[in-house]
Order: structure tokens, then sequence, then C-alpha cells
């Protein structure tokens, strides 16, 4: 057929005929992309293109999804520019990753991700890359004392410094975010970086606000509609841009400090994890699918470092919000301080044993706090789950709030009620429910350092102050949601003991 043909052809439809079949087509094309696989779960009618993106508030999303669990059951399907399965409850999720852990130990293709990370990293590589380097962190963290009581040191002289910090607030309402950032940052950075950041350090503060910020946009809509349409989010301004640059600024300070070790770097005395990295990338040069490579030493770097700052601190922030909000538990905490450790000597990690009121408080605090309501894996293969059938590739979010609060887990799960960690003498009990680090292959590695680092930090300064909301103020729970959930900015006041 000629061109001219073409034209007539086109010519004799008329033009709104073309554009209708085109726009017709291009529906049809949509909807057969976004069909559901055989023996998928189920799930709300999508609309063609934006999927069920209309449906879903980014400020609630995982409220949401209890909620549209109760209609299509614990485990559903949305469509969100691709696939999406969501798991609910302790036992599914249970079964998912724990059962079948390999079936979901890789984490999906997220746009947004993969254009900052490129596939690199801790958080969001997958793989033989993946395997080597969790591996590789894991040894070398625990190497610089990630779990040891050689560790414990370390935070003990933070917690000294945060307190002097506090105490220069002379009782005046403070909002406490920040400096609970830069106490917890200083841990991961002396094991990342080998060195801590001033309190006063203003370009540090700045880099602290960076990855608060951006922590809350990666969970923003923004960032939701930039997965789905990246061709388009690359071109048009928007908050999503900021990720990107404050991405950029982080990683730059990374590449700073890595050429700071390079010139003094000593491979007979590794100082810090990227001295041991160095290590290993002149003893595995020929493993180059292992990932160690100076660009993927920046964004493993950049990974710990904004893991390890965000989350403890995140639940830090909610421990004083709840212990201003409940000054009776506060009340309680503190005598079994005075008991135990006294006010002359420092909070030790041999004193837990023996404080099991207070650890059930910061127990109680993780769950309630909730920073990780969702948590994203990818399937390795076809598997079966709830009676469905999840296609190999797809995209799982599994809903760790549905574990935190599950009603038939729990006595009173919408309560803040450190008995959910006591039995009936008030010794501390574990429970199968609490996954606040999840669970699996993909736990979080720095668990024991979290661990550690709450029970310090919070015996500390309730050792030292006493919380209280200022006058004419009430102290409200309400959260930002990000890629973490987070209290709202708030004051408080701390008066010494």
């Amino acid at each position: 057929m000629t061109a001219a043909s073409v034209l007539w052809f086109f010519e004799w439809l008329g033009l709104r005929s073309v554009l209708t079949f085109l726009a017709l087509f291009l529906i049809l094309g949509v909807l057969i992309q976004q069909k559901a696989p055989k023996n998928f779960p189920p799930g709300p009618w999508s609309l063609p293109l934006i999927g069920d993106l209309c449906r879903i508030d980014s400020s609630k999303i995982h409220l949401q999804f209890a909620e549209f669990a109760k209609q299509y059951g614990n485990i559903f399907s949305l469509h969100l520019g691709q696939n999406v399965v969501v798991v609910n409850s302790f036992k599914l999720i249970k079964e998912a990753l724990v059962h079948h852990g390999e079936n979901f130990v890789d984490r999906p293709k997220v746009q947004l991700f993969e254009d900052i990370m490129h596939n690199q990293g801790l958080v969001f590589s997958n793989g033989y890359l993946w395997k080597q380097q969790r591996r590789f962190a894991l040894s070398t963290l625990k190497n610089f004392g990630l779990g040891k009581k050689s560790l414990e040191p370390s935070i003990q002289v933070e917690s000294t410094f945060l307190n002097e910090v506090i105490a220069n607030t002379q009782g005046q309402p403070f909002d406490p975010q920040f400096i609970l950032n830069n106490a917890v940052s200083n841990i991961i950075c002396c094991l990342v970086f080998g060195d801590r950041f001033d309190y006063n350090d203003s370009y540090f503060q700045m880099l602290l606000k960076l990855i608060n910020e951006t922590v809350y946009l990666e969970g923003s809509i923004w960032a939701q509609m930039y997965n789905m349409f990246p061709w388009l989010m690359r071109k048009i301004p928007g908050p999503h841009k900021k990720v990107f640059s404050h991405c950029e600024t982080l990683i730059s300070f990374i590449r700073l400090k890595i050429k700071e070790h390079q010139e003094d770097w000593d491979p007979s005395s590794p100082r810090d994890y990227i001295d041991s990295f160095l290590s290993e990338m002149e003893k595995r040069k020929d493993d180059v699918d292992a990932g160690f490579n100076e660009e993927n030493l920046c964004y493993c770097t950049f990974d710990l470092f904004v893991a390890g700052t965000e989350t403890t601190s995140t639940t830090l922030y909610w421990g004083l919000l709840y212990m201003i909000k409940y000054p009776d538990i506060q009340e309680k905490v503190q005598a079994e301080i005075d008991s135990v450790i006294g006010r002359s000597r420092q909070p030790s990690m041999a004193d837990r044993p023996n404080m099991p009121y207070t650890d059930a408080v910061v127990h109680e605090i993780q769950r309630m706090g909730n920073i990780a309501p969702l948590n994203a894996r990818s399937t390795t293969k076809d598997t079966e789950l709830g009676g469905y059938t999840i296609p190999k590739g797809t995209m799982v979010m599994v809903t760790l709030h549905t574990v935190l609060f599950d009603e038939t887990e729990w006595e009173t799960p919408f309560t803040f009620n450190p008995g959910h960690f006591l039995d009936a003498e008030g010794k501390f009990r574990r429970r199968d429910a609490f996954m606040p680090f999840s669970v699996g292959k993909r736990v979080c590695l720095g668990e024991q350092l979290a661990r550690m680092e709450l029970f310090l930090f919070f015996t500390s300064l309730l050792q030292r102050f006493t919380f209280s909301t200022p006058p004419g103020m009430e102290p409200s729970l309400k959260f930002k949601l990000g890629l973490t959930r987070c209290p709202k900015p708030y004051k408080l006041c701390a008066t010494t003991r």
C-alpha cells in the first residue's frame, strides 16, 4: 500500500474516527497488560493505565491495605504500574518469609531505586551480588563489634554526649528528633567511617535533614507516580526531583570519605567498614559479579549510613513521645532503673535481664511505633501461597503492620501495653509475632546493633531525665508516612532527675 493510499484511507475514516480507534487500541493493550494471571489473588477492578493509583493514599497506605484485606482476604492484589500482591497477617507472612524464604528473597524492580542505586548496594540488589555483599557486611561489622560487648562502650560514650546536649536545654521545650538522629548516626558512622560527628557540626546536621526528607519522599505519591510513569516524571518538576539531588549530596559525602580512607589506608590494620572493603577489592578483583568495586562501595556505605541512622533514631523518637503520653509508664521504668542500676553508673547490656519492665517497654515502643509497616519483596519462582499462585518476578508487599497489630496474636493490639511482653510473674517473654525487623533471609542486618542501641540510649535517657509535655500542649500520636512511619514533629521538656 502506497503512502498516498494510506493518507486517503485516513481521510476517508476521518480524524475523529482514527483517534477513537487509537485510543481504544491503547486501552485494550493496557487491559491485556494488566490482566491478572491464572489463580492470581483477587483485588479491586483496576482502571486502564493508572491501575489502582487513584485508590491509594500514600499518607496511610498501610492502613488502607488492612482495610482491603477485610474485603478481599489476607492475600490480595493491586495494579500499581505492575501487578502487586499484598500479604497480611502473622500466619501468611511467616509462611511466605520463613517457610518459603528462598522464594521471597529478592527485592522487586522499583524504577526510582533502580535509577538511584543501579541495582547495587545492600538493600536493593539481588542474586549473587547481594549474597556476597550481605555476607561481607555482616562479618565485617561483627569484626568491629556488631552484636558484641566491645561495641557497648561506644554507645555508652555517645549516651553521655547526648545527655549533655539535652541537659543544655535547661528544661525548655525542644524537638529531640535531630539530636537523637545525630546520636544514633554516630554509632554507625564509627563502624563505617571510623569517626563520629559533633552535634554542632552544621554540615552533618544538614546531611541528617537530607536523609530524613529523602526517606519521607521515597514513600510519597510522587515516588509512586515516578515508578509508574518514569518516562514522564523524569521530564517534569516536582518533589521527586529532590530525592535525586539529596541522594547525590549524600553519595558525594561518602565519596569524599572513601577518598580520605584511600589516602592513609593500611591494609594490615583496617579501621572500619570502608577500609575492609578496600582490602576485599584487592582480594576479589577477579570476581566481578560480587560487586567489590569503588562504585558499589559508595552504594553499600550509603545503605548502611542511611538505614543505621534513620530507623533506630525514629524508634527512639517514638519512645520519648510515648513516655510523655504515658507518664505513669515512664515512672515505672525509672523506678526499675533506680532499683537495678541506680544513678551513679551507666546502664549496660548486662542489666537488661534484670530489667524486664524496661525491656518490655522498649519492645512495645517498637511494636506500636511500627516504623517499617511495609516490606517489599519479589518472587524468585512461581509460588503457591494462601491457595493462590504468585508468578515469578511478582512484586509482593508484606504488611508487617498487620503482624504487629494482629488481633489473634496480641491481647490489646491497639493499646500501648508493656504487658504484651511480660508473663504472669512479671518476667520478660518473647512473642513470635514481634517482627519489626522483618524475618527470613532479608531480616535487617543491623538488628543486633539496633537492639543494643535502643536499650542503652533509652535507659540512659530515663536514668538522667524526666520527660514531659510543654505547658499548654497535648502530646499527639499522629504520624507521617514515607518509607518509615515517623511521629509528626513534637516538642518536650527534659528535667534533670
